[in-house]
């Protein structure tokens, strides 16, 4: 019988803490706050614990010979539990959707949740791998703000964490085997002009302050991995890139004009740092 632990490790479970931000952001940017944003933050958990299940689902074969720990090529999840898994919470997450936002939400819920099986079943080990995942996370942001009058506004928000996972993505193919310093060195300048468009027009002091925080919870590691562009300094720039993602949209929910809850969700980083220590984000 499988264990909620090995299901807790398919799908990444400490990784799901950087996904509500995505749905609090666009909601602050497209001032769509209210109610019905936690109900969206959960339909959105559930597509990316479906992404996650059906990553592992997609990469079985290879993951027996890379990564030979992962729950299914160790045996603790059978392809089919996976498969089901990634199936049932999407099948959930676009009826939470549904549930609490109506047909806006489910315009935005379903090209997510086809974007994401698309990049675990065609598009992840592509060109279009990066950019099918920047578009996932993308539409995620664009998912908060569709109980407001008009989601245009929350599009600079969904831009952002669009680029920040553009570069995160292609910075994990160097996780298994290692990689040209090239690589962590070009996403560490990417990290820095997107920290600096961030506070660019701040008016007060959290949207720099948590925009400067992730920099350096993202650029720190990035760093190190251009001085040792092992396969573990890549990895551990990729692992701080997941967990430092609250600080990011904390500063955009900042620019949205809700500072507080840009504290809020801040606050989550030192909680999936800890987790990520007992159960992989990657």
């Amino acid at each position: 019988m499988t264990a909620p632990r090995d299901l807790f490790d398919l799908v990444r479970a400490p990784a799901a803490l950087s996904v509500p931000g995505d749905v609090v952001a666009g909601a602050a940017a497209g001032g769509a706050l209210g109610r019905r944003t936690a109900g969206l933050a959960c339909s959105s958990i559930c597509l990316y614990w479906a992404g996650m299940a059906a990553n592992d689902w997609a990469d079985r074969h290879l993951d027996a010979v890379e990564r030979p720990e992962r729950p299914i090529p160790s045996g603790r999840v059978s392809a089919n539990q996976a498969l089901g898994t990634a199936a049932a919470l999407t099948v959930a997450g676009l009826a939470v959707a549904g549930l609490t936002g109506g047909r806006r939400a489910l315009t935005v819920a379903a090209p997510l949740a086809a974007a994401i099986w698309a990049y675990d079943l065609a598009a992840k080990s592509t060109p279009a791998g990066p950019l099918t995942m920047a578009l996932c996370r993308g539409l995620d942001v664009l998912l908060g703000a569709t109980p407001g009058s008009s989601a245009v506004a929350a599009l600079p928000s969904a831009l952002t964490i669009a680029a920040h996972t553009y570069l995160l993505t292609a910075l994990s193919h160097g996780e298994v085997s290692g990689t040209d310093p090239r690589l962590p060195a070009a996403t560490l300048a990417g990290t820095v002009a997107l920290t600096a468009a961030t506070v660019r027009g701040s008016a007060g002091a959290a949207q720099p302050a948590l925009a400067g925080w992730y920099a350096a919870q993202f650029g720190l590691p990035q760093a190190r991995a251009v001085a040792d562009p092992s396969a573990m300094r890549v990895r551990e720039a990729v692992n701080a890139g997941i967990v430092g993602l609250p600080a990011l949209q904390g500063a955009l929910a900042a620019r949205g004009g809700a500072p507080r809850v840009a504290l809020a969700l801040a606050a989550v980083v030192p909680l999936a740092r800890r987790l990520v220590r007992k159960i992989s984000a990657t």
